[in-house]
C-alpha cells in the first residue's frame, strides 16, 4: 500500500513540476524576447548584470524544457547558472539581482529531487 502511495505521489509531484516549468517557459519567453536584442554583449547600453542574465536565461529555458525528459540534466541546467548569477550578484554588491529567478530555481531543485528519486 505504501509503495502505491509513493508511486502516485511521485507521478503527481512530477506533473506539478512539469506544469510549473511549462508555465515559466510560456510566461518568460515573451519577456526574454521582448527585452529587445536578447543577444548578450551586443548592446552597449546593457549593464554587466543585464548581459549576465541574458546569458543565463537561455540555459534556464533549455533546462525547463529538457527536464520533461531527463530531470537531472534539466535540474542542473537550471540551478547551476542561476546560482552563478546569484553568487556574482552578491560578490559585486548588487544584492540578489534576479530575485524573480527564484521561481525557476525552485523548479530546478524539484527536477533534481525527482531525478535522484528514481
Amino acid at each position: 500500500m505504501k509503495l502505491i502511495q509513493l508511486i502516485v505521489g511521485l507521478k503527481l509531484f512530477r506533473w506539478v513540476t512539469r506544469i510549473l516549468a511549462l508555465g515559466i517557459i510560456l510566461f518568460g519567453l515573451p519577456f526574454y524576447f521582448g527585452y529587445g536584442n536578447p543577444t548578450p554583449f551586443i548592446n552597449p547600453n546593457y549593464t554587466f548584470f543585464d548581459n549576465l542574465w541574458l546569458l543565463i536565461f537561455p540555459l534556464v529555458f533549455i533546462g525547463l524544457a529538457w527536464g520533461w525528459k531527463n530531470e537531472k540534466i534539466g535540474g542542473f541546467l537550471i540551478t547551476i547558472p542561476i546560482l552563478i548569477g546569484f553568487i556574482l550578484s552578491l560578490i559585486t554588491g548588487k544584492g540578489l539581482g534576479g530575485g524573480p529567478m527564484m521561481i525557476p530555481f525552485v523548479v530546478g531543485v524539484l527536477y533534481l529531487i525527482l531525478g535522484y528519486k528514481r
